[in-house]
């Protein structure tokens, strides 16, 4: 490759990490706002989530054409190689992000008709946990640092341990009322897709593992999904 060929590539792949970053930071803050929706019963803050996926959507359809462009016409090879096909599953990983992150918004309009609860402070927590891991996964795999990486990955214990929480506090308001049973098993899938956005945000985490060190730790310690 000549030395303009060279820059000219690598000047593709930082605008192939900040196309990346764009995405998660839109992920992101999808997840915040469908939080916010549900715990205010805000119906038109719930259709922005949903429109905003579409945003997201279009994003990877971005992501991907560059990806693919990069591997047809670069031929990249060993560390270049791994960051362009992580860039792919990442970017396939956000796009789901924002499918959790409308199924929560969803939910608006189930909840929003039924008796409430008092304040769920988990879920709020495990809002917070996801959406933190979720931006860190990305800025490390912007900076490399697969220590981090792993760190972000431990995280995910939190949010399994706040999830399992949920479900015990939610039987026993199904207990204490048959008619809580509707409200419960919402706010349950609430929970579930949290845990599953944080599972996303640990695949990433993995994925920068992998870039860095050539080191595949997925399944390491992790539950059967």
């Amino acid at each position: 490759m000549s030395p303009g060929g060279s820059r000219h590539f690598h000047e593709e792949l930082a605008d192939l990490k900040t196309k990346l970053l764009e995405m998660s930071s839109l992920a992101e803050s999808l997840v915040n706002m469908a939080v916010r929706a549900l715990r205010e019963r805000d119906l038109t803050l719930a259709e922005e989530v949903i429109a905003g996926d579409k945003e997201l959507n279009a994003l990877e359809l971005r992501v991907d054409d560059m990806c693919i462009h990069l591997l047809a016409l670069q031929q990249p090879m060993a560390r270049d190689l791994r960051l362009i096909t992580m860039a792919m599953k990442i970017c396939n990983d956000l796009e789901r992000v924002g499918d959790h992150a409308v199924n929560i918004a969803e939910t608006v309009k189930y909840l929003s008709g039924m008796p409430s609860f008092s304040r769920l402070p988990e879920i709020d927590e495990m809002a917070r946990v996801a959406s933190e891991m979720l931006s860190d996964a990305l800025d490390h795999f912007v900076r490399g640092d697969s220590g981090a990486a792993r760190e972000v990955c431990r995280r995910d214990d939190t949010v399994d341990a706040l999830h399992h929480s949920m479900f015990r506090i939610l039987v026993t308001h199904m207990m204490e009322d048959p008619r809580n049973i509707g409200p419960a098993m919402n706010w349950f899938m609430v929970s579930s897709n949290l845990e599953r956005i944080a599972d996303l945000a640990t695949n990433i985490a993995e994925d920068v593992v992998f870039l860095v060190e050539g080191t595949i730790i997925r399944h390491e310690g992790r539950k059967a999904e």
